[in-house]
């Protein structure tokens, strides 16, 4: 296999030689900084990248950047180290047909397979801001990054405000392409109208941003897009997806990524990059990073809130509060059984608190999965994995921070940025982050926390900072961005029940999942309450459809 460094537009490379459009160039730079620097030269390199150098004497050299927006996966065979972008692939190369049953738990659990675990027995993915060095026969793969927040004790707003919207600037203007065919997302929330406005700028005309709706109650938001397109002069392109729409596009995009994979919002993105790459666009801008680095997602507020707990003296919970609420009979009566419930969940250590709602957990792993299945999976898998990744994290930050830097693995390394870079792949257009620009990333680690969550305010300074340029309606909105109401569309329409009932039926007919449950989902619980039931249904499907597509003949 000859080296490879994807993509070859690497937008921004503080430490080597901008990377020029050649690959070979930047095979170069690549190979002068491993030269110069070994294992540790992807710290020098900003922006979204994926890296494979094969180097002299047989060894070989990976990484990935921060975020993993582009990935390698690998596997040791035959004395050597094999390498591809997709699992998939890899497999077909290598001639492995073996799925991993604790991969499809994982699955399961987190609705997406988090590295380094693939679909692939024996096939590794690279996580982010890792690389893997071979060499005389041993494999090391170890972080080349680890985030260390230094927060300023004496913020001056102005400056930071200043200082803030000069990097936005310039990380949207390196990320047009060169053929000027440079379009956007535009979900109507903060982020995506940011990613807009500043697109305009950059471009010096209208900007091409497309949005999705629904014709559902309680999930269409194309209101506030157009509120974020009119005030920015934009080229707005609507399009309103329809259950027939996911029926023709379901199997197509479970099928196109390299595992299963199952966030609901792939099928509106696919639709809303087809529409771009239809009308002549080569690259979309998506604004996704926004929450995560600087405090956005409701989830740190709530875990604010159960903090306040740990911070009570010991004496005080225990003697106090524990006997007065946790108790059985406190349980029962309303006006304790708040507080019984809030020292429940504050009593569970982080990061497994975040997971109390956890949807495999809630339906029951006995009744949701077969006896075989379980016999052939470490159910606690999921949770070591995140304890490990929140125990490696950084313990001298702030609640938040620590949160913050948890997210940046798993709601979007393994789930958010493969959401976008698959559908925008499968459509046919390329896509960058803005708002994960490596310089972004730093200003955001040395902002205070006070600035991100301000008492129980999400993403305070980010709003703050934009007054002025982000219409008021979008400041104060809610987040929601492309949620699909795939629930109640399955009870009503018949094709796309039609779709779920058979491909449900398919993966407990694998003995996966137990076929009692398939049964009452499909028939009682799903009618009973779509939105809730209808995630379960989803991820069920999504498996299925990528097994037809992948593995046809698998069973347990």
């Amino acid at each position: 296999m000859q080296a490879q460094a994807l993509p070859p537009d690497t937008p921004f490379a503080s430490g080597l030689p901008r990377f020029a459009a050649q690959a070979a160039d930047a095979l170069a730079a690549w190979r002068q900084a491993y030269a110069a620097r070994g294992a540790a030269c992807a710290a020098d390199v900003g922006g979204e990248f994926a890296v494979a150098l094969d180097l002299p004497g047989g060894g070989s050299y990976l990484a990935v950047d921060r975020f993993a927006v582009h990935s390698l996966c690998y596997a040791v065979q035959g004395g050597r180290l094999h390498y591809a972008t997709r699992a998939d692939d890899l497999a077909r190369r290598l001639g492995i047909t073996a799925l991993d049953p604790q991969a499809i738990f994982d699955y399961l659990f987190h609705h997406c397979i988090p590295s380094p675990r693939t679909i692939y027995t024996g096939i590794l993915r690279l996580p982010p801001a890792h690389y893997a060095l071979f060499e005389n026969g041993q494999l090391t793969v170890a972080p080349y990054w680890t985030p260390r927040f230094t927060e300023q004790a004496n913020p001056d707003f102005g400056a930071l405000r200043d200082e803030f919207r000069g990097i936005l600037r310039a990380a949207v203007k390196g990320r047009l392409g060169a053929d000027g065919k440079t379009a956007c997302f535009l979900s109507g929330g903060t982020d995506s109208s940011t990613v807009a406005g500043l697109l305009g700028e950059a471009t010096g005309k209208p900007p091409a941003s497309y949005s999705i709706g629904f014709e559902a109650e309680g999930y269409d938001e194309m209101a506030y897009a157009r509120i974020a397109a009119k005030a920015y002069g934009a080229d707005h392109h609507e399009y309103y997806v329809t259950p027939a729409d996911l029926v023709k596009a379901i199997p197509a995009v479970a099928a196109h990524y390299d595992q299963p994979f199952g966030n609901s919002s792939a099928v509106p993105a696919f639709y809303c990059a087809s529409k771009a790459r239809a009308d002549g666009y080569t690259r979309m801008l998506a604004g996704d990073g926004g929450d995560e680095l600087f405090g956005g997602n409701t989830r740190y507020a709530k875990e604010r809130v159960f903090h306040v707990y740990s911070q009570i003296p010991s004496p005080l919970r225990a003697g106090v509060l524990n006997p007065l609420f946790v108790n059985p009979v406190a349980g029962r009566i309303p006006l304790l059984k708040k507080g019984t419930s809030y020292i429940a969940q504050a009593r569970v250590p982080m990061p497994d608190r975040m997971q109390s709602y956890n949807l495999l957990d809630r339906l029951g792993l006995a009744d949701v999965l077969t006896p075989a299945f379980l016999a052939a999976v470490n159910t606690d898998a999921p949770r070591e994995h995140q304890r490990a990744t929140w125990n490696g994290g950084p313990h001298e930050a702030s609640l938040v921070n620590q949160m913050l830097a948890f997210d940046w693995r798993y709601t979007l390394a393994e789930n958010d940025l493969p959401k976008v870079v698959g559908t925008t792949g499968l459509a046919g257009i390329d896509v960058s982050f803005p708002l994960l620009d490596t310089r972004l990333l730093d200003f955001s680690l040395k902002l205070p926390t006070s600035y991100k969550l301000k008492g129980l305010k999400l993403r305070w300074f980010f709003k703050e900072a934009l007054r002025g340029f982000l219409p008021d309606e979008i400041l104060t909105k809610k987040k929601h961005g492309f949620g699909l109401p795939f629930g109640p569309w399955a009870v009503k329409d018949a094709a796309l029940n039609a779709l779920a009932a058979d491909s449900l039926r398919g993966v407990a007919a694998r003995g996966i999942v137990r076929t009692e449950f398939v049964e009452s989902l499909l028939t009682q619980r799903l009618k009973e309450h779509a939105g809730y039931y209808g995630e379960m249904v989803w991820i069920l499907m999504m498996l299925e459809q990528w097994l037809r597509r992948h593995a046809p003949d698998y069973r347990l």
